[in-house]
């Protein structure tokens, strides 16, 4: 179990070592002593070789990588579920999601006409719908029963700034449930443009097809809800009212991102901009589809274009830093909320094994970076493993905000070690979706599925892409790692809150796995 780390001290000491060597202006020095911006990007379903800067030769994403460039590129970055919701859940709390009941999907509300279809086609299992097969439901998508957001008693990143005099916005995905009392302007955001789900469509009906190209997915188990038109859960909204978007949803998020940079320029500001971009449905403007070349494969060329799209729209909140003159003082962290979606048969998270929905490296490890160029020197390569829970504390220790102290933290305050703290941020990261879980420790990782029956065991120093499963050789080695696992889920006191919609059976590397979504 992680202590609460947070280094104020450590940061203030080495920002002051910085600021004196650099020899900084008055305006500078001005800058530097107040409260930073800060921007929250989140990509959903970004592959960790999905981007230039690692690896992807047949993309460009220059806005993506340059904040590696002006800023730190991590090679081991680790977020807590697989899988979107969960993964969020501890990104905007800064503790494991297990800690408050959040191992699983909220329940999505969707368009009656549709939820009718599902009853009649996928939850009777009278026939075999394309895409649902490899489903297993456990109860209704419409079910009552249960709260199935974030728990109101967790205090989210804009909740903690707000109190600390920034203005704050989410624009994008929500998916952190749509209960009263958890919409974004409930949960500390004083604007918010948004989508409650897990997805929806891009360009809604009509679609102009002399813009946009849609690429059906009839193999991937989101092929059905994606397209639905948006409605509930996939509807857009301005606050409290929904509203129409008429354009391709990744440059209206950016847009929309600009608009409140532009608005609040002048003091603190805390921007979540949460893209949908590359899920599914697959919707891409022509012009993005013609600028892959040497693609042959039409999914990918449409997945590829899809986050070119997403990288210009990046490029347009940077741009906006620039012309404002506030880029220096402005700290932008990047992710994905977990690994690229392999069922789309459009990435595949090479060299890691599996992508979303497994806890093999692929569905955890995600591409990541901090920029912050009045702090940071400029074009690291952090190999340390860290976890998405140290974006909570690292965002509160730069904004001078102090963590609640009734509750217990999971992540690390980064900032020390991106300017020369030498120890590890983590020595031991743990993983639980129901009967699907893993720890890493050290070298070491130990994943266990218990429906599917399997064990295996790790040794990530020499085999990065989970080969070679070592665990009948050193039983001594699995049997430390169970036991950790075990210690850290009885610590984990409150049960899940709402049981998981449905097993996925998720094919990976020509063996299947049952994953609880």
């Amino acid at each position: 179990m992680f202590k609460q780390r947070i280094f104020v001290v450590g940061i203030s000491l080495l920002a002051l070592i910085l600021i004196i060597s650099a020899q900084p202006t008055k305006n500078q020095r001005k800058r530097i002593s107040a409260k930073p911006n800060i921007i929250l990007i989140v990509a959903d379903d970004l592959g960790y070789s999905d981007l230039r800067s690692y690896g992807n030769l047949r993309i460009n994403t220059p806005y993506i990588d340059s904040l590696g460039i002006n800023g730190v590129k991590f090679t081991r970055a680790y977020v807590t579920s697989p899988i979107c919701a969960p993964s969020r859940m501890g990104i905007m709390t800064g503790r494991y999601q297990n800690r408050f009941g959040s191992e699983f999907m909220p329940y999505d509300k969707f368009d009656p006409a549709f939820l009718k279809f599902m009853r009649k086609n996928f939850f009777s299992l009278r026939k075999e719908v394309p895409g649902l097969k490899r489903l297993s439901p456990h109860i209704f998508l419409n079910e009552k029963k249960y709260n199935t957001g974030l728990d109101l008693n967790e205090v989210t990143i804009a909740q903690l700034l707000k109190k600390n005099g920034y203005a704050t916005g989410l624009v994008g995905k929500w998916n952190l449930g749509d209960d009263q009392g958890n919409h974004p302007y409930e949960r500390g955001y004083d604007y918010s443009y948004y989508f409650d789900g897990a997805l929806t469509r891009y360009v809604d009906d009509p679609v102009d097809t002399s813009l946009y190209l849609n690429k059906h997915l009839p193999w991937a188990f989101s092929e059905l809800p994606a397209w639905q038109k948006r409605a509930g859960a996939t509807a857009i909204r301005e606050g409290k009212d929904i509203v129409k978007d008429s354009g391709y949803l990744t440059f209206s998020l950016a847009d929309k991102g600009v608009a409140f940079i532009e608005k609040n320029k002048d003091h603190p500001f805390f921007l979540t901009l949460t893209f949908n971009a590359p899920h599914d449905p697959f919707q891409v403007p022509k012009s993005y589809f013609d600028r892959i070349k040497n693609v042959d494969d039409s999914i990918k060329r449409v997945y590829y274009g899809m986050i070119e799209a997403l990288d210009d729209a990046v490029g347009k909140i940077i741009e906006k830093l620039r012309e404002d003159k506030i880029e220096d003082q402005t700290l932008i962290i990047f992710l994905s909320d977990n690994g690229g979606a392999t069922y789309t048969r459009a990435t595949d998270n090479a060299p890691l094994r599996g992508g979303k929905c497994t806890h093999f490296e692929g569905g955890l490890m995600v591409p990541f970076f901090i920029k912050f160029p009045s702090m940071i020197q400029g074009s690291q390569v952090y190999e340390k493993p860290v976890s998405s829970l140290d974006i909570f504390a690292t965002v509160a220790a730069t904004a001078q905000a102090s963590l609640a102290t009734d509750r217990q933290y999971d992540g690390t305050n980064l900032m020390p070690y991106l300017l020369g703290h030498s120890g590890l941020p983590h020595e031991v990261f743990y993983w639980r979706s129901g009967y699907s879980k893993a720890i890493c420790k050290g070298n070491w990782k130990l994943y266990i599925n218990e429906k599917s029956k399997k064990r295996f065991l790790f040794d990530l120093s020499k085999d990065i892409e989970e080969k070679n499963d070592v665990s009948a050789k050193m039983p001594d080695k699995v049997n430390e790692l169970a036991s950790d696992l075990d210690n850290w889920e009885k610590t984990q006191t409150v049960k899940p809150a709402w049981p998981s919609a449905a097993d996925v059976l998720i094919d990976v590397d020509g063996e299947d796995f049952y994953f609880p979504s």
